[in-house]
C-alpha cells in the first residue's frame, strides 16, 4: 500500500528556502544574464578552497566521477551535483514503484519537488559528515571538533547554493537546467585548463607547464634539440600532452558530426508508401536495432576516447557535446520566437 509521504513532509517543505516562480515572461536577454550569473557563482565556488582542511593530497576515490558530477576536489564544489542527482533518482524510483503517492495536481507536484529538495539537503549533510569523518581532509582527531564542524558547514552551504541555482534555472529565470549547465561547464573548464594552464610542475626533468599548449612553446623555447622538444610535447607522461588534446578535438568532432547527422535525419525522415497509422508498426521493426547499434557506437566512442587519453574522459565529452547542442537548440527556438538576432540580444 502506497504511503502518503508527501503529506508527512508537508510541514518541513514550508520552511525550506525556495525560488519563487516569475510573475511575468522572462525575456531572453534576462535569461542569458541569469544563466551567466549562475555560471559565474558556480565557477567561483569551484576555485574557493575549503577553509580548515589539513590535506587533500591523498588518493581521490571519486576521481573518475568528478567530471560527470561537476565536482572539484578540496573546494566548495567538493560535492558537485551529486546530492541533486541522488535525491532526484531516489524520489523518481519511489514514485515510479508507487511506494509514495504523487498525484497530477500542481499541489502534489510542488510537494514532490519540495520533498526532493529536502532529501537533497539531507544527502548533502550526510555526505559532508562522511567526507570529513573518513579523513578526506585529514585525521579528524587531529583537526578537532571545531574544524570538522566548520568544513561540514561549508560543504552543506555550498550544496544548498547548488540546489538553489538549479532551481533558479528550472523555474524559468535562465536557460536549461543547472545540472546540465554545471556538467558542461566543468568538462569544458577541465579541457581549457589542461590545454592552457600556466601552473608549473616539477617533473624531475625540471619545471614544466601543466597546460599542453603552453608547454609546447616553453619546450621549443628552452630546449636546444627542437625535434626532441616537439616529441616531448606530444608524448610527455603524467601531464597533459598534445596527443591528449588532439584526441579530445577528434572525439568532439565525431560526436558533433553524429549529433548533427541525427538531427538532419529526424527533420527529413519520410517513409513513402506508408500512412501515419502504419508508420508506428513499420518503425518498431527498425528502432530497437537502431537503438542497440547507436548505443554500441556511443560506448565504443567513449572507450576509444579514454584509450586515446582524451581530456575530460569519453563520457564527459559525450555529455558536454549533447548539452551544448541542447543549448544551441534553445537559442534557435528563442530566436525564431523573437524573429531577429538583434531583437534577441538587445
Amino acid at each position: 500500500m502506497a504511503i502518503k509521504f508527501l503529506e508527512v513532509i508537508k510541514p518541513f517543505c514550508v520552511i525550506l528556502p525556495e525560488i519563487q516562480k516569475p510573475e511575468r515572461k522572462i525575456q531572453f536577454k534576462e535569461k542569458v544574464l541569469w544563466t551567466a550569473i549562475t555560471l559565474f557563482i558556480f565557477l567561483v565556488c569551484c576555485q574557493i578552497p575549503l577553509f580548515g582542511i589539513m590535506s587533500s593530497d591523498s588518493a581521490d576515490p571519486f576521481y573518475w566521477m568528478r567530471v560527470i558530477l561537476a565536482s572539484n576536489r578540496g573546494t566548495l564544489m567538493e560535492l558537485g551535483i551529486s546530492p541533486i542527482v541522488t535525491s532526484g533518482l531516489i524520489m523518481q524510483l519511489l514514485a515510479g514503484a508507487k511506494i509514495i503517492e504523487v498525484g497530477d495536481t500542481p499541489k502534489d507536484r510542488a510537494l514532490f519537488n519540495g520533498a526532493q529538495k529536502l532529501f537533497g539537503m539531507i544527502i548533502t549533510i550526510g555526505q559532508s559528515i562522511v567526507y570529513v569523518m573518513t579523513g578526506m581532509y585529514g585525521d579528524p582527531s587531529e583537526m578537532g571538533a571545531g574544524i570538522c564542524l566548520l568544513i561540514t558547514i561549508q560543504l552543506f552551504v555550498a550544496g544548498l547554493i547548488v540546489l538553489l541555482l538549479d532551481e533558479l534555472l528550472q523555474k524559468g529565470y535562465g536557460l536549461g537546467s543547472g545540472i546540465s549547465l554545471f556538467i558542461a561547464t566543468n568538462i569544458c573548464e577541465t579541457i581549457v585548463w589542461k590545454a592552457f594552464s600556466p601552473t608549473t610542475v616539477n617533473t624531475g626533468r625540471g619545471m614544466e607547464f601543466e597546460g599542453a599548449i603552453i608547454a609546447l612553446f616553453h619546450l621549443l623555447a628552452t630546449r636546444t634539440d627542437k625535434v626532441r622538444a616537439l616529441r616531448e610535447a606530444f608524448y610527455r607522461q603524467n601531464l597533459p600532452n598534445l596527443m591528449n588534446l588532439i584526441a579530445t578535438i577528434f572525439v568532439f568532432a565525431v560526436v558533433i558530426y553524429f549529433q548533427v547527422a541525427k538531427q538532419l535525419k529526424e527533420q527529413q525522415m519520410v517513409m513513402r508508401g506508408h500512412r501515419e497509422t502504419s508508420m508506428v508498426h513499420e518503425l518498431n521493426r527498425y528502432i530497437p536495432t537502431a537503438a542497440a547499434f547507436g548505443g554500441l557506437c556511443i560506448g565504443a566512442l567513449s572507450v576509444l576516447a579514454d584509450f586515446l587519453g582524451a581530456i575530460g574522459s569519453g563520457t564527459g565529452i559525450l555529455l558536454a557535446v549533447t548539452i551544448i547542442y541542447q543549448y544551441f537548440e534553445i537559442f534557435v527556438k528563442e530566436q525564431s520566437e523573437v524573429g531577429s538576432m538583434g531583437a534577441l540580444l538587445f
